[in-house]
């Protein structure tokens, strides 16, 4: 599916395009609230500036998908595919990311607040000045991630697995 086509089927008020193949679509600063997107293909997709509010992206394909400042609200990307994915300078709220592997993505810079992580795989991460304010890491994998100057004030990091992070500067 072209990107032109979907923002035109979602203008007229379509919300369902789970399994959508939008493989290198370019949705830059699209606005997808409340769209079901449940296993779409959107590997290296560009959602930069894009706002996915209430957004259904259970096992959806993301990897080498472009997320920097994206704002995501009350997402569920459980099962969801990121690796490689950039999300520098995003803005994530609630949103569930339980489980999912992050390995080696880029959230240099990305504001993650009241986010579950539980038992997420973050080796080698790079949350270089993440905000983590209250983000729920419990149980998962941050080995060699890059925490340095990140905040992770009221972060629940119960048996997480912080060794050899770089937490230099870290709250």
């Amino acid at each position: 599916m072209e990107a032109k086509d979907l923002i035109r089927r979602y203008s007229a008020g379509e919300r369902d395009f789970a399994g959508a193949d939008l493989r290198g679509a370019n949705l830059h600063e699209a606005n997808l609230s409340d769209i079901n997107l449940e296993g779409a293909l959107l590997s290296a997709a560009v959602l930069s500036e894009a706002t996915l509010f209430w957004a259904n992206l259970i096992k959806a394909d993301l990897q080498g998908a472009d997320l920097r400042g994206a704002r995501l609200r009350a997402a569920d990307l459980s099962g969801a595919m990121l690796g490689r994915a950039d999300l520098r300078e995003a803005w994530l709220s609630e949103v569930n990311l339980e489980r999912v592997d992050l390995r080696g993505v880029d959230l240099s810079g990305a504001t993650l607040f009241w986010v579950n992580l539980i038992r997420a795989d973050l080796r080698g991460a790079d949350l270089r000045g993440a905000r983590l304010h209250e983000a729920d890491l419990e149980g998962a994998n941050l080995e060699w991630a890059n925490l340095e100057w990140a905040n992770l004030e009221w972060a629940d990091l119960k048996g997480a697995n912080l060794s050899k992070s770089n937490l230099e500067g870290a709250n």
